[in-house]
């Protein structure tokens, strides 16, 4: 009960470490080209001022080189800073994109790849899985050739099995390394905390104050403001039932410490303390600013989760123009190189013209048929898709307001299903009725519908200018389309997290659509809903791209021009 939070307590300190030994590691193989790189070095000078801007500059790092070790400290960089800020799984795909730039068999890149490891290891812990968590630091341990590396992982190591109450193995891992001849004080002062009050948690009866005392002497000694911060916390709950005005003293120490550090979680977790051991009078004025403290840290964390997917959409976006100016240049090459063709082709097609009359007469009959058959499809995707979107999407979207709303108005449910059984009854003599009337609104409403308590839905960049010079025809379309993309998460998905951006470049709209689901296989791409809704984009002259990987969610692009 007393060591719940620990997990958190040195994050900031785990983050100036692991930035330091990544930084170490570019700058002791690549520091010539790391010093030359002007993003890494405007990286490099927000590292502790602005978290976001360092974000940006590392990211920006991962696109202006083309050494595989400088994008994997890039990335490794940008996954401390989101570990940083809590967003754990933001910082696992960070990490293990770091890892695809790594060689395990180069020496070189033996110090990143400890480095990630050890991260990896951190957020598994953050996230209980404390299996993991092990697996990751052995690994950590296989690349680490750092001396103090090596101990900060093993100390981390016997902390899982401290936090899965595995104390007789965490004891074993802390007397281990003691007996090694720790000659750091700050390090050696860091285990011996650990260590004794390990032995408390194992048995409440053992007296850990004279080796927990003696660690914060060090501490002392040695300046070391994170090393007394962490001792504070672990006196303040050794003392919590036997004497609590000694507890509450530490409490304070500690939270004055953490204020000095201006770290907000550990200033929360001192509060804490403070408002369990406080007067009534005092724990009133602690709960005050605890909950204060509670809000802006959550505020600040989901501010900052927002804006790091925000700065990796804008460099996937970099990237897919990049690959489309390649492309651009590619068929210029290639409509040249036709024209040439057309040239000499011409000289033949004068000696040939009789054979090719005929030819052009039976590929008109041909297209003349093939015209006839398309049209009659067509009428039949038109009658599938008002079935769909009329009946099918329709009623799941109800389905959808009744599981999420605890309020609900049952006259505007019934109005809703009223409305659908009027139109099935003669779907097919259906035309098109729509109301472009508030559309933005529209559109909000229909992304909120499907947020739930598991499934966050983020959206941007819908405003009521962006639709304004959008016909009704557009906007009917792209309104059932984001139906069919929102019902299709909801079914097959598993979403926790879905960001919806919308933005007008170049006299088009562009719809990004990102979630972390389980994406989507490309046999299944274009089945059943997803049919309709290629089909739509085509009619108001757009197109859809997919971007699929595994275990990293679905990305889906929608572009088309304003009419």
């Amino acid at each position: 009960m007393y060591f719940s939070k620990k997990i958190l307590l040195k994050k900031t300190f785990t983050f100036l470490i692991f930035i330091f030994f990544v930084l170490s590691c570019s700058n002791k193989h690549q520091k010539k080209t790391f010093i030359e790189d002007l993003n890494s070095k405007k990286a490099e000078s927000f590292l502790g001022k602005n978290k976001d801007s360092a974000f940006y500059y590392f990211n920006k790092v991962t696109t202006s080189t083309k050494d595989s070790l400088q994008i994997a400290q890039s990335y490794s960089s940008m996954a401390a800073i989101q570990t940083d800020e809590g967003d754990y799984f933001g910082s696992q795909e960070s990490l293990l994109t770091s890892l695809k730039f790594l060689n395990e068999k180069k020496s070189e890149d033996f110090f990143c790849l400890s480095s990630n490891y050890n991260e990896l290891g951190l957020n598994s812990r953050n996230l209980k899985n404390y299996k993991a968590a092990l697996s990751y630091y052995n690994l950590a341990l296989k690349f680490a050739e750092d001396y103090r590396m090596r101990l900060s992982i093993l100390n981390d190591m016997a902390a899982v099995y401290r936090d899965d109450k595995h104390y007789v193995k965490a004891l074993k891992s802390y007397h281990d390394i003691i007996a090694s001849k720790i000659s750091d004080q700050i390090m050696y002062a860091r285990i011996l905390t650990n260590m004794s009050f390990t032995k408390w948690l194992y048995n409440s009866n053992y007296n850990a104050a004279p080796e927990l005392l003696k660690a914060l002497n060090i501490r002392i000694k040695e300046n070391d403001l994170w090393g007394q911060n962490s001792s504070y916390a672990h006196l303040s709950d050794y003392y919590a039932i036997k004497q609590p005005q000694s507890a509450l003293l530490y409490a304070l120490k500690m939270y004055n410490v953490s204020k000095n550090l201006k770290s907000p979680d550990d200033q929360r977790e001192a509060l804490q303390k403070l408002i369990k051991l406080s007067s009534p009078e005092e724990t009133k004025m602690y709960f005050e600013t605890y909950q204060k403290l509670d809000d802006s840290i959550q505020t600040a964390r989901n501010t900052a989760k927002n804006q790091f997917a925000l700065i990796r959409y804008d460099a996937e976006k970099n990237k897919v123009d990049n690959l489309n100016l390649q492309k651009d240049n590619s068929e210029k090459k290639y409509q040249i190189t036709t024209q040439r063709i057309i040239i000499l082709s011409t000289f033949l097609l004068v000696i040939a013209g009789s054979v090719i009359v005929m030819l052009w007469s039976k590929k008109r009959k041909q297209r003349i048929e093939l015209e006839a058959k398309n049209t009659i499809r067509e009428n039949q995707l038109k009658t599938s898709k008002k079935v769909h979107d009329v009946v099918a999407n329709g009623l799941y979207r109800v389905m959808a307001e009744i599981e999420n709303q605890s309020n609900l108005d049952k006259e505007r449910v019934l109005d809703k299903l009223e409305y659908m059984y009027e139109k099935s009854r003669d779907i097919s003599y259906e035309e098109l009725q729509f109301t472009e009337e508030n559309f933005h609104e529209k559109i909000t409403e229909l992304l909120k519908s499907f947020a739930t308590e598991t499934t966050k839905v983020v959206f941007v960049g819908n405003t009521i200018d962006l639709w304004e010079n959008l016909n009704a025809q557009a906007k009917y379309e792209i309104g059932h389309i984001l139906q069919e993309l929102m019902v299709n998460m909801k079914k097959h998905s598993g979403a926790k997290n879905v960001v919806v951006r919308f933005e007008q470049l170049n006299n088009h709209i562009h719809i990004h659509y990102t979630d972390d689901g389980i994406g989507i296989s490309t046999e299944k791409r274009f089945k059943n809903g997803l049919t309709n809704t290629g089909n739509r984009i085509k009619s108001i002259h757009g197109a859809i791209t997919f971007d699929t990987i595994a275990e990293k969610g679905l990305k889906i692009l929608i572009s088309f021009p304003i009419c």
